[in-house]
């Protein structure tokens, strides 16, 4: 059967079947404008999933009142939104999350012309248009927010892979050494019931912890509590962490690949770690002189919430990078649920939407993940405590990518921290920002100059050498002034005036060029990671590269 065919009859089948607009069906003469057209989009695909459709249609060339068949002379793909900007582009920028709805031209018998988008129906979360979902009511297309019994259909509409039972798996392929973990977490949570527990078996205790279901084993079991030979039973889906430590080079030094039972497996992480002693170069009370990189929260919570909110049906694994003396990588694939970061961390609005709830609850049943939510923004808090740079976070690409930074970038960020313990989350914040060369609002840079936290010129804004006067530390302004005189660029040079003069230089000629040019803030480990570090710039920006004999030349 044709195209022109197939289309003619569904058309007319829809028109003779249902008679009218619905929720999940839509009809228009013509076409009016690209905002209006992405409102239409989001409604239907959001009216699919309330109507219980696995698409909603919108078509042209049919009058919306009569339903009478008359033609259309719209064509999406010479049709310009906004900006001369491509409409079929235009539209899957700003629907969220991206679905993959179709655009089809069709000719009935009497060669009328028809366009037809094809969308699929939301599930697990409403599908958003500039970040506002959008639903029919009666005869206009209105904000769906508002209707929150529609709202709790759509995200229970996805169906939970974590929950479901596996036939065929039983208490035997489950590891005893994780299920007594699993129970001394839960006991932690229950201290008045510890002899009750204690009594338990462990199919009694894997039921009430919501491991298992009903005695049955699930997904969720054999990812927290299974044996690593049971990974089968979750087949093609692959549950692995794989862990990577790469050097000042960017060059890899070791690896390991990670494997269920998960709450294990966090715990192994852990001590692959090279959490050595940080010590800091502030001085005075306030500041602790030694402390470690990465607290145990620090280390525990972005892979947990990488194993709780991992799309396990990408079949990829949770992806951990460890880049030596300076930082954590976690990655995870599927789309962050919450509307944003900034609503998580600085509004305290905790996570309220979950990919794989029946394991989310399971791991805060054993401690994995925070039992009242807001790990997020715990983590923010932890990295203020410790005058830390603030996480980072990458929502591209159907990834959540969370940076960890374990040392100080930026010695008057800490100092301000330390002389400003009131600063609200917010600030600290935008503070980082400007420690990372990040772009700020002109109210916000002129809010912080009046403060006295910043100097500079938009945009090359950094943070003051003011805070130093009134700081409690000691001796921190001479090495302010030193570290603004020579900031990256200007060794970058150093090292390729260098490079153009005697042609190659080894790792040993750029430290000895360098280091006694550092801040005298930072210890020798730091200087000698910094100087890796410019190196690893200057490589990943294709002006030098290794020869044979690893040493350094110009590209």
């Amino acid at each position: 059967m044709s195209k022109d065919k197939e289309y003619t009859i569904l058309l007319k089948k829809q028109i003779a079947e249902i008679g009218k607009e619905v929720r999940s069906l839509e009809f228009k003469s013509n076409y009016q404008d690209a905002e209006r057209l992405g409102k239409y989009i989001s409604a239907l695909s959001n009216g699919a999933c309330l109507d219980n459709e696995e698409f909603g249609y919108l078509y042209f060339g049919v009058e919306d009142e009569t339903l009478k068949l008359i033609g259309t002379t719209f064509d999406a793909s010479r049709t310009k939104a906004k900006g001369n900007q491509n409409l079929e582009i235009f539209l899957r920028q700003y629907i969220m999350p991206k679905i993959d709805f179709k655009i089809e031209e069709f000719y009935d018998e009497e060669e009328k012309r028809f366009v037809v988008f094809t969308i699929p129906a939301a599930k697990g979360e409403p599908t958003c248009f500039m970040n506002i979902p959008y639903v029919r009511v009666d005869s206009s297309v209105a904000d769906l927010r508002p209707y929150t019994e529609w709202m709790r259909i759509i995200y229970n509409s996805q169906k939970d892979w974590t929950a479901e039972v596996i036939p065929d798996a039983t208490l035997d392929d489950l590891d005893p050494k994780a299920i007594r973990l699993a129970r001394d977490k839960y006991k932690e949570l229950h201290p008045s019931r510890n002899e009750e527990i204690d009594s338990w078996d462990d199919m009694t205790f894997l039921n009430k912890a919501h491991i298992t279901r009903q005695g049955r084993v699930t997904n969720t079991a054999i990812i927290l509590v299974g044996k690593e030979e049971a990974s089968h039973f979750i087949s093609p889906a692959v549950c692995q962490i794989r862990w990577q430590l790469k050097d000042g080079s960017d060059e890899n030094k070791d690896f390991r690949i990670l494997s269920i039972p998960m709450i294990l497996a966090v715990e192994e992480f852990r001590h692959l770690v090279r959490n050595a002693n940080y010590t800091f170069t502030i001085s005075g009370n306030m500041f602790p002189e030694t402390m470690q990189r990465y607290d145990v929260f620090t280390l525990r919570e972005p892979l947990c919430n990488c194993i709780a909110h991992q799309d396990y049906g990408k079949k990829t694994r949770i992806e951990v990078i460890e880049y030596e003396d300076e930082s954590l990588l976690f990655r995870n694939y599927g789309e962050f649920l919450p509307s944003s970061v900034e609503d998580v961390v600085e509004h305290n609005f905790p996570e309220s939407k979950y990919r794989n709830p029946f394991l989310v609850e399971a791991m805060r049943n054993v401690k994995m993940v925070e039992t009242e939510g807001g790990g997020i923004r715990k983590l923010y808090i932890q990295q203020k405590n410790r005058f830390f740079p603030m996480p980072e976070y990458d929502l591209n690409d159907g990834k959540v990518v969370c940076k960890i930074q374990g040392n100080v970038l930026d010695e008057n960020f800490a100092k301000i921290l330390v002389n400003n313990p009131d600063l609200k989350l917010p600030e600290i914040i935008l503070l980082d920002k400007v420690q990372k060369h990040q772009p700020i609002t002109d109210d916000t840079i002129a809010l912080f100059r009046k403060k006295g936290y910043i100097e500079g010129r938009k945009p090359n804004i950094y943070l003051s050498a003011k805070i130093a006067k009134n700081s409690r530390q000691v001796g921190l302004k001479t090495t302010y002034v030193k570290n603004r005189s020579f900031d990256d660029d200007y060794f970058m040079d150093m090292i390729l005036e260098y490079l153009k003069k005697f042609k190659q230089a080894s790792r040993h000629d750029i430290d000895l060029l360098i280091i006694d040019k550092l801040s005298e803030v930072l210890t020798n480990k730091q200087k000698k990671s910094k100087v890796g570090n410019i190196l690893t710039k200057l490589r990943k920006q294709g002006k030098i590269q290794s020869n044979a004999d690893k040493k350094w030349v110009l590209c």
